[in-house]
């Protein structure tokens, strides 16, 4: 495979419009949304309509690549002045219940229809184009998301980031952005939040200033209030693809070779008990996802996850989702809750969105019973800190375990750890395969079967000349034993 320098500019086709895709000392060029960012080291970085003035910010303003700019299109005194103006009246004219019955493209068009016979008879006069945003301004605002609708109709946007009203970020290709929008007020800000976590019965204010929840189209939602939050409410939107991702597109951004694509792949379908440990953002979810379709058709998986963010393609796939506890305090499930109930589900496999808790000893004494395949995600920097965290984790959910016992169900219980981490320049990597071979002096040991070195240029993957390790025997169980061999040979370029 070409290392990441010999990649350079590449273009691909997505639904039809080109992205220019580039390293990260080159330009990245979105034309569907008029895009221009300048991503050289110690230049500044803006949003172009039009321009040809690389480098010009509003106001005259310098900024260094530490704090890159992306402008949105915002609206004109008029058009905002002409959207307030009819407002109430479009709002008397909705029909609530068919609103909250119609998806979400349905209700637009129908409020859309609605603002344009007000429009009519407004005494404002509009040119078409001005009209136009009206409507699309009072339609996102009523059913949309507001001044974040450009946010959420852009495929390349993987994150939002809302620092109370007057601050928005955005994460693109794994780096971030402030832009240019900004909320009229606080209020209008919390009733966004406030309507985005009621469509799952969920609520915030400053009763209960903390909530996670998800949006229709699976995007997960973190809001924090006031009186916790200072500077305003803090609204994280962490935005749903689409379109799953698949081995072949871990390739393609080059966080993975051809040969450790069917190293992955072949362990997926040997049903082996696997980890994966990273940051914030690193991709742990997106990697687990991915190892999700490996998983055969005719196997019945159940899901645990606080907010429902895999997308499973099997056709015998259970999700369950934890719900918070009620203005009482009552009615809470919790994430321990539903791993001991989907152990009364008969699943073949399981599979835990985040372990960070005491639901850490469910899922060992999960994969120790015969579940084998299941996965889950944790927080950590390294194989071995995963561990560390994964035994603190189980001894404070399980009262008066000795640590030996802890230690020797992790050892019985996990087979692989894959550890994802985001480098400086955005990209995600693998950088870590390691498998859990043994206890010896109350100490877990672990042997590397990969790893990622980014000492030599952008990093290479280097394997460790360990090509049998110690799962062999059950994948051989699965008829996966020759494709790990032949894979690990090619990963430490063994003829």
């Amino acid at each position: 495979m070409k290392s990441p320098r010999a990649i350079g500019k590449r273009l691909i086709k997505n639904r039809g419009k080109e992205t220019a895709i580039a390293d990260r000392q080159s330009k990245f060029v979105h034309s569907e949304n008029d895009i221009l960012l300048q991503k050289d080291e110690g230049q500044s970085v803006t949003k172009l309509n039009g321009s040809s003035d690389v480098g010009a910010l509003p106001n005259g303003k310098e900024l260094d690549a530490a704090n890159r700019y992306l402008e949105i299109s915002q609206p004109t005194t008029i058009e905002l002045r002409a959207k307030d103006t009819i407002k109430s009246a479009v709002i008397d004219q909705i029909d609530v219940d068919s609103l909250r019955l119609a998806s979400n493209n349905d209700a637009k068009s129908k409020v859309a229809d609605i603002v344009r016979d007000v429009l009519q008879d407004a005494p404002q006069s509009l040119t078409i184009a001005q009209a136009a945003r009206v409507i699309d301004l009072l339609a996102d605002e009523i059913v949309g998301y507001g001044p974040l609708e450009p946010l959420m109709r852009r495929d390349d946007v993987n994150d939002i980031m809302v620092n109370g009203p007057n601050s928005v970020y955005v994460e693109i290709s794994g780096l971030v952005y402030r832009t240019n929008i900004k909320f009229r007020s606080e209020e209008q800000l919390l009733s966004l939040c406030q309507r985005m976590v009621g469509e799952i019965g969920r609520r915030v204010d400053e009763s209960s200033p903390i909530c996670d929840a998800r949006l229709r189209d699976g995007s997960r939602v973190n809001v924090i209030t006031k009186p916790l939050a200072v500077n305003g409410t803090t609204l994280t939107i962490r935005k749903f693809r689409a379109d799953s991702l698949e081995l072949n597109d871990l390739i393609y951004y080059n966080s993975i070779d051809e040969n450790i694509a069917i190293l992955l792949k072949a362990m997926g379908k040997s049903r082996l008990n696997i980890l994966i440990s990273g940051g914030t953002g690193s991709g742990k979810t997106t990697l687990l996802n991915i190892l999700g379709g490996t998983f055969g058709s005719k196997e019945r998986i159940v899901t645990c996850e606080d907010a429902a963010e895999l997308q499973l393609q099997q056709p015998h796939v259970v999700t369950l989702e934890t719900r918070p506890p009620n203005l009482e305090g009552e009615g809470e499930v919790t994430m321990r809750s539903l791993i001991k109930n989907s152990l009364r589900m008969r699943p073949d496999r399981i599979v835990v969105g985040e372990v960070r808790a005491g639901e850490a000893f469910d899922l060992l004494q999960a994969m120790n019973t015969g579940h084998e395949g299941s996965m889950g995600t944790i927080h950590a920097n390294g194989a071995r800190d995963a561990l560390s965290r994964l035994e603190g984790l189980v001894v404070s959910g399980a009262v008066n375990l000795p640590v030996r016992v802890v230690k020797e169900m992790i050892v019985t219980a996990i087979d692989v750890i894959i550890h994802v981490s985001r480098l400086r320049s955005g990209r995600r990597v693998i950088t870590q395969i390691s498998e859990v071979v043994g206890i010896e002096d109350d100490q877990i040991l672990l042997q590397d079967l990969l790893v990622y070195d980014q000492l030599e240029g952008d990093g290479v993957f280097k394997g460790t000349q360990i090509v049998r390790p110690r799962f062999l025997p059950q994948a051989d169980r699965y008829n996966q034993k020759e494709k790990i061999i032949l894979a690990l040979k090619a990963i430490n370029e063994i003829i």
